[in-house]
């Protein structure tokens, strides 16, 4: 076995062990895929995980963050050349990309969604939440679609609509933890206003009957994009059309346990019986 090979396999096994370590609501390169897809869903996990980790993790200063954030473009750009660095994380992803000829584009907006989470704190309205989404959510699902092959306009435009409401609901699962954690609101500032919701109420962390109603605006919003995407699970063939089931599934379970909680400031997290029906869910093919 040469060199190169044995790197990449190790790299592969990097991925797979930083996968199984970090909680996500929606699995990640479960048992339902194909198990010639779960090492390339691992290096992208991996590449997106690493990303979003310099962004949040730590106590690093903004300069710093970005600085990091900016290896990770001269990384890619290594690949594109040909001469990925020689770490574990970036020899599977150059093996993944140069095997599904996976376009870099989507993995540099990647990059950019997690600068902006440094810079940006605040935004004015939807449009600019969708933008962030965009590029923060968006771009996995479409290299996702490109692994499998079934890239088509519409299937695209459907896990656009899916990856745009995960994002959401994330936002409304971590209000209080992305505010104290990290001075951000998701919230729009123009719907704040028009429900009459300050920062403060997020600092204090006051679940006062117009951040409810506010929130619940924003649920039903995610709920739309969710149904609007959820018809991709029967469109997509095969295991990983189980997975996409899945995933809508429990985005929709998350969107109930959000709207029972009466402390907005909880985070509720899937449990083994959600879990347990989401999958015999995903199976029976009922969304």
């Amino acid at each position: 076995m040469s060199t190169r090979t044995t790197a990449i396999r190790q790299g592969y096994h990097w991925c797979r062990t930083l996968a199984r370590a970090h909680y996500e609501n929606f699995p990640v390169a479960s048992r339902f895929l194909p198990g010639r897809l779960r090492d390339p869903v691992a290096a992208i996990y991996a590449f997106a995980r690493s990303a979003d980790d310099i962004a949040d993790e730590g106590d690093a200063g903004a300069e710093e963050r970005l600085q990091q954030l900016d290896e990770m473009a001269a990384a890619l750009r290594a690949i594109e050349a040909g001469t990925p660095p020689d770490t574990p994380l970036y020899q599977a992803l150059a093996d993944t990309i140069g095997r599904h000829r996976l376009p870099l584009g989507l993995f540099h907006d990647l990059l950019s969604a997690f600068r902006q989470d440094v810079e940006k704190k605040h935004y004015a309205d939807f449009g600019e939440v969708m933008d962030y989404c965009r590029r923060s959510a968006n771009p996995v699902g479409r290299l996702l679609l490109l692994l499998t092959g079934q890239a088509q306009e519409r299937n695209l435009a459907m896990s656009d609509a899916l990856c745009s409401a995960l994002q959401l609901i994330n936002f409304l699962q971590d209000l209080g933890q992305d505010y104290h954690r990290h001075g951000r609101i998701y919230l729009p500032r123009d719907e704040l206003q028009r429900f009459k919701v300050n920062a403060a109420d997020i600092e204090h962390q006051r679940s006062s009957p117009q951040l409810r109603m506010l929130l619940t605006y924003q649920a039903q919003r995610a709920s739309r994009l969710l149904r609007a995407g959820s018809p991709l699970g029967k469109a997509i063939r095969g295991r990983f059309g189980l997975e996409v089931r899945a995933i809508v599934l429990g985005g929709a379970r998350m969107l109930e346990k959000l709207e029972q909680r009466e402390d907005l400031f909880s985070r509720p997290r899937l449990d083994a019986m959600d879990r347990w029906r989401i999958v015999l869910g995903a199976i029976r093919n009922t969304l």
